[in-house]
């Protein structure tokens, strides 16, 4: 594969390791693509019943690589700004096409999560079938508090734990340690840190004893009939989340992240 994406089979299972460079496994525009082609990869291997999806033992994503939008951001205000609003544009339709095709992939996905799982990085959790957690492992949605739109994160967080748990995260912009996520139905299984692959491919082993024509029509079934709507407010949210990068409040939230500094909202 790629310097940011390793692939491994071990059959009958097939583990998609995130090893972004010095950036916290940063969905950065380049790994999003490495991603799509891995699961583009597997998605004929016949002898890979699920694949494990999965980070460094220190974090799994923490989402939006916010040093590379601060940057963009000041470019905004160049006469380069239309170039960098297409550039947005583009990298979230990016990662929505990442997030649906792992909704839509024809074989169970499994998150095997340690460290923190944050933002879009969450979202990528989200999008799988299962999640087997190491106790160290947390998430969070903190969008807000950098004047940012969760338009990925949030309809999948009310599609798996329901909206009222799903509010009370986007809103709060609070983090959840393993055992809240695990309470509240975000987190399947919770395991010793190193212990989260091997659970995981345990679980295949388990789903490999069941027919995969059986598990891509029930997984369609539970995706695309029961979740039709999820797939529309995914739409809606990316095109709110590339919109919410222009405005203001992002470029001082942001702004704020790059410089370790407080935001005061009310000025």
């Amino acid at each position: 594969m790629t310097s940011d994406v390793q692939l491994r089979k071990d059959l009958p299972s097939a583990t998609v390791r995130i090893k972004g460079p010095g950036n916290r496994n940063a969905l950065t525009p380049q790994l999003v693509q490495s991603l799509l082609q891995a699961f583009d990869d597997l998605r004929g291997e016949k002898k890979v019943r699920a694949v494990i999806l999965t980070g460094s033992a220190e974090v799994f994503s923490s989402g939006t690589d916010l040093k590379a939008l601060s940057r963009q951001i000041a470019d905004a205000d160049s006469p380069a700004a239309l170039e960098v609003y297409a550039q947005w544009q583009e990298e979230v339709s990016q990662l929505l096409e990442l997030i649906s095709s792992l909704l839509r992939f024809p074989k169970p996905v499994i998150a095997a999560v340690n460290g923190m799982a944050a933002g879009t990085g969450l979202a990528l959790v989200l999008a799988c079938d299962f999640v087997i957690a190491g106790r160290s492992s947390c998430y969070s949605v903190p969008e807000a508090r950098h004047g940012l739109m969760p338009g990925l994160t949030a309809p999948l967080l009310g599609f798996r734990i329901g909206n009222a748990a799903a509010r009370r995260m986007v809103l709060s912009s609070t983090v959840l340690d393993s055992e809240k996520a695990f309470g509240i139905g975000l987190v399947d299984e919770l395991v010793d840190d190193d212990l989260v692959w091997v659970r995981a491919q345990q679980w295949v082993t388990e789903l490999a004893h069941s027919a995969p024509a059986s598990q891509m029509l029930a997984k369609q079934l539970c995706n695309e009939t029961m979740g039709e709507a999820l797939f529309v407010q995914l739409a809606n949210g990316a095109a709110n989340m590339a919109a919410a990068r222009i405005t203001e409040s992002a470029r001082r939230g942001v702004e704020a992240f790059v410089n370790k500094s407080a935001v005061n909202w009310d000025e």
